[in-house]
């Protein structure tokens, strides 16, 4: 199956010009000087740390992930829709819960 790139079908448009409304291009900005070190702080608020450290803890599983994509790759790996279907109503049930709280 090939994909469509449909960036390369835009017609002879620049990248970084804007049309406006009356056909002309808009005036490209002037370049950015980065900010002297140290000069910004990033405070992240506990809601967002709390996710931070739970996101440390990944369930994510590099193995796992390299096992899978061989599967794929040697044509080995086989879907089940039905334990796709039923994670999918899951979640469709989780977020009616939580709209509904």
């Amino acid at each position: 199956m090939k994909i469509d790139d449909s960036l390369k079908k835009t017609g002879g448009l620049g990248v970084g010009t804007t049309q406006t409304r009356s056909g002309k291009g808009a005036d490209k900005a002037a370049p950015v000087s980065p900010a002297p070190v140290g000069s910004d702080t990033v405070r992240l608020s506990s809601k967002l740390e709390s996710l931070a450290q739970v996101g440390g803890n990944s369930v994510f599983d590099a193995k796992k992930v390299e096992e899978i994509k061989a599967a794929i790759a040697e044509g080995r790996f086989q879907v089940d829709a039905e334990k796709v279907a039923n994670g999918l109503l899951d979640t469709v049930n989780d977020l009616i819960r939580t709209r509904k709280a």
